[in-house]
């Protein structure tokens, strides 16, 4: 006979110290969907080119979340400018904590994936949005960037289609 563990009554998959781990993934808008993507959420202020709407597979556009026209167009993806632009959306991002709690509590919930079309997968806005995100839970998130594998561990099927609110 095996015999397996449980989990105490109000222990969870996932939990930490009683609080849900943040499961987030980055990945450019122009890669392949895949199935452990869960909510996508595009988070550029303006649409991709050469994506179309009903294409991109969003849960949500989150143009509230992107960097301001200024500073987008600052930033001008320099990359001498990087660290700058960084602690100015870092500065912009905590003037919004109501959308960034939103967005934490959903990604507890379910997996997300943060869009974005920027060609430097190591200096654009969701890098830095998911660094905010980390920062203000206290929680650990699977060091992953890119959604290649889930780092967030499989989806049950029962949430693939559900959509939330945030």
């Amino acid at each position: 006979m095996a015999w397996r563990m449980r989990r105490a009554p109000t222990e969870r998959a996932g939990d930490v110290n009683g609080k849900r781990r943040l499961c987030v993934q980055i990945k450019r808008i122009y890669d392949s969907r895949m199935r452990g993507d869960g909510l996508r959420i595009l988070v550029d202020r303006l649409w991709p080119r050469g994506v179309r709407k009903d294409e991109a597979h969003l849960y949500r556009w989150a143009k509230e979340l992107a960097p301001s026209t200024e500073l987008r167009l600052w930033f001008n993806h320099e990359p001498k400018r990087w660290q700058e632009f960084g602690r100015r959306y870092q500065k912009e991002l905590s003037q919004r904590t109501a959308q960034l709690d939103a967005l934490r509590e959903l990604a507890r919930r379910r997996p997300v994936t943060l869009l974005y079309a920027a060609r430097n997968r190591d200096q654009n806005e969701a890098v830095i949005l998911k660094r905010a995100l980390e920062s203000r839970s206290g929680l650990p998130i699977p060091s992953s960037n890119t959604a290649i594998g889930n780092a967030c561990g499989p989806i049950p099927a029962r949430l693939l289609n559900q959509r939330d609110q945030i």
